[in-house]
């Protein structure tokens, strides 16, 4: 069965969704942020496939204009599918809209439209004065989860933080003499090795720097993405004159001045960190999906910037049966001072479970 497209009356294709799915699917993998990660295919006017592309970053050819010179001449008459909203505008490489109306498209399928305000709608609207077929919004959702981080920077201006904890079932991040690994199972940390794979930066604090001594990258077989860069806020203290992490070439955000043992240091003038100034300068670098992997301390200090904006928690199949370390530094004073959460989803990882959540957004 048909259904009406958004903006008129016309019939839209039942495959339209399917073809959308082909074409997020087309982007799985790539890490072109601060760019967006785009799909497209180009189909025949009978739906066939001809070609498919996806965007790889900045500098590189977008992912329509990489599907139209895979399908050359065929191209002519075509239905090209994307997931977001083709460009109109000169920025590394030329305009998107530009390639797919001199290569004579018949209809142009996107998924969202693009929330950066350079593009904002134009580039269907120039499709559209060139008198090519758009259908827009479709699978909006699934799209924008394909690639949270970059809808949440052009939305906000800042990243999009993912709180990742992992705890016995009742909530002990460690036990009292600091022992933790390994709470969960061998499954649920490739799963959350799997976070890393998709993140820009993984971020920690300075105790977890000395206490753990981590390399913070993807340890996952034939991984042969790009590692996330470590990103470590630091206090007061002195920091290690020898870590595995500083190989890495780490960027680090520190209130006072320290001897740098590596890496790109941020200075504030007061004498705490300010996580606003941590998030707009990371934005500004072009991270746009941080893993918050550091904690207690750094977790809750993310939560009390108004920084979280998802958790993931791993619960063992395991009970501390007592008080260790729990999930959040600080004092839970009243029950009027809890964060109130949607959550998300729930699955079973080996023995252990997974819940993804996010802070409930108030309706005004």
């Amino acid at each position: 069965m048909s259904r009406r497209a958004p903006s008129d009356n016309r019939e839209v294709d039942p495959r339209v969704e399917s073809w959308m799915r082909r074409a997020i699917a087309v982007a799985v993998g790539t890490q072109p942020h601060p760019n967006p990660r785009v799909g497209a295919v180009v189909l025949t006017p009978e739906g066939a496939e001809i070609a498919a592309g996806s965007h790889l970053g900045p500098g590189h050819d977008h992912a329509e204009v990489v599907a139209l010179a895979t399908a050359g001449e065929a191209a002519a008459g075509a239905t090209v599918v994307s997931t977001l909203e083709p460009c109109s505008h000169f920025g590394k490489t030329p305009p998107c809209t530009d390639a797919l109306i001199s290569a004579g498209v018949a209809r142009v399928i996107v998924g969202v439209c693009d929330p950066d305000e350079r593009v904002a709608g134009s580039g269907i609207a120039k499709l559209r004065d060139a008198g090519v077929e758009v259908i827009s919004n479709v699978l909006g959702d699934e799209v924008e989860a394909s690639d949270p981080g970059y809808f949440h920077h052009r939305r906000t201006g800042r990243p999009r933080f993912r709180i990742k904890l992992a705890a016995t079932l009742d909530g002990q991040v460690a036990a009292a003499d600091g022992t933790s690994q390994w709470i969960t199972s061998q499954e649920a940390r490739a799963d959350a090795h799997a976070l890393r794979a998709v993140s820009d930066a993984v971020l920690i604090g300075a105790g977890t720097l000395r206490a753990d001594d981590p390399l913070l990258d993807v340890r996952l077989p034939n991984f042969s993405g790009t590692q996330p860069l470590p990103v470590v806020l630091a206090g007061r203290r002195p920091l290690p004159a020898q870590r595995r992490l500083y190989d890495r070439d780490p960027l680090i955000y520190t209130p006072v001045p320290v001897e740098r043992p590596v890496g790109t240091v941020l200075l504030e003038s007061a004498a705490w960190l300010d996580l606003e100034a941590v998030a707009k300068d990371l934005g500004q670098r072009g991270l746009l999906e941080i893993l918050v992997d550091g904690g207690p301390t750094v977790a809750a200090a993310v939560v009390a910037a108004g920084l979280a904006d998802h958790f993931t928690f791993y619960f063992g199949a395991t009970l501390g049966v007592g008080v260790g370390r729990s999930m959040f530094d600080g004092v839970f004073a009243t029950l009027g001072s809890s964060l109130p959460i949607e959550l998300l989803d729930i699955s079973k990882i080996g023995p252990d479970v997974r819940i993804d959540a996010a802070p409930l957004q108030e309706v005004v």
